[in-house]
């Protein structure tokens, strides 16, 4: 490269970062974050499907999310207790879920625990709102409840968990159809 060639790269490079320095900036501070439209929709469906509130039930349990309020919870295989795992894309889960919400309101049943799982939050919360189902419900987003009871991925899946903590699939009926069968198969 010869002499005239290595000056005139140089005054372009100091031209190009003379325009670069004195080019007009937008100094105006970033502007505060805002929440998501996805946490703002979920927000509004988890009002909308108005769940009665999760209890949390002790040590050791398996860590799940509320659905009704976001909080992380431990839920805790201390029976009596009826847990059901189900999905938004589930067409017998969406037939199930309404006969054990009529079932948790009669006299002396066993609390009932829906645990959504292969579905998003959102997705499971606008389903309970159209279905008018309120009970207290759980999202295992990472599956480990259904690990620890060994849960088969084929849906609807309920376990029934006796008062001195023996799991048990219930498999007759496969799912659900009227409360009298989930008064029978708890009994």
């Amino acid at each position: 490269m010869n002499n005239r060639t290595r000056w005139l790269v140089v005054v372009l490079v100091l031209g190009l970062a003379g325009v670069v320095a004195l080019w007009p900036r937008d100094d105006s501070p970033a502007p505060l974050p805002t929440p998501s439209r996805q946490t703002q929709d979920v927000a509004a469906l988890r009002a909308q499907a108005q769940l009665r509130p999760c209890e949390p039930s002790g040590e050791g349990g398996v860590d799940v999310t509320c659905l009704g309020d976001g909080t992380r919870t431990a839920l805790a295989l201390k029976g009596p207790l009826l847990i059901n795992f189900w999905a938004t894309w589930c067409q017998p889960c969406q037939e199930e879920l309404p006969v054990l919400d009529a079932y948790s309101k009669q006299p002396g049943a066993v609390p009932v625990v829906p645990v959504l799982v292969d579905s998003r939050e959102a997705d499971g919360l606008e389903l309970l709102a159209r279905l008018g189902v309120r009970l207290p419900s759980v999202h295992d987003g990472a599956d480990e409840l259904r690990k620890k009871v060994k849960a088969p991925k084929s849906l609807p899946a309920t376990y029934y968990v006796s008062a001195d903590g023996q799991v048990r699939q219930i498999t007759d009926p496969p799912y659900f159809t009227a409360p009298d069968q989930v008064e029978k198969a708890v009994r």
